[in-house]
């Protein structure tokens, strides 16, 4: 689980079949194999450290899935250790299981494919960063970033066009799962209602 508070950026050394190799620094401090870093949000288990640099073996549903299919040797990506017990939760809930890839539109707006779990004035997480919708029309989000955030990021790198990584806020998901029957009907009915005392 992480917060989506990126503690550092690192660069894509390179991408070798499903091995992909990320040069950093302060993430490596106490790290050991099969710990878990987010790389641009996208949770991976430490296959090898080395100086100054870790590998991950990267799975197909992972490159499928995610903004690794587009990335060369060079790019800079978010990094962020996984949460310790006594982590403080600087953002919010992060899996680091993505959902899908957005197009940079400019001006920190974004178009994703389905904007479902979205919602104005919500948490998401773009890149690994964890963020707050300031605006939502249809299929296209505005995210509200301090300058702080914008300079410690490889959000300031984005060029019209360019794939990032989504995470949608958990929760929405499980209100989804508690409000549908398995047959994907509403539970919220005239009988619910009643014996929950709003009628």
């Amino acid at each position: 689980m992480f917060t989506g508070i990126v503690e550092e950026t690192g660069i894509l050394k390179n991408i070798e079949g499903s091995i992909i190799t990320i040069q950093c620094e302060k993430v490596l401090e106490g790290t050991k194999l099969g710990d878990s870093i987010a790389i641009n949000g996208c949770c991976q288990t430490v296959t090898s450290i080395g100086q100054n640099r870790f590998s991950a073996n990267v799975s197909e549903e992972t490159f499928k899935i995610t903004n690794f299919n587009s990335m060369k040797s060079g790019d800079i990506v978010n990094l962020e250790r996984a949460l310790t017990p006594s982590t403080r939760m600087g953002g919010h809930i992060v899996q680091g299981h993505i959902d899908m890839t957005a197009k940079y539109l400019g001006d920190m707006s974004f178009e994703v494919p389905d904007s479902k779990y979205i919602v104005y004035k919500g948490s998401i997480t773009v890149n690994g960063v964890s963020l707050t919708v300031s605006k939502l029309e249809g299929n296209i989000f505005s995210v509200a970033i301090i300058p702080h955030t914008l300079e410690n990021t490889n959000l300031k790198y984005l060029r019209i066009g360019d794939l990032v990584n989504i995470e949608t806020d958990i929760l929405g998901r499980y209100v989804e799962k508690f409000l549908l029957t398995e047959h994907n009907e509403s539970r919220i009915n005239e009988n619910f209602l009643l014996e929950n005392g709003f009628m």
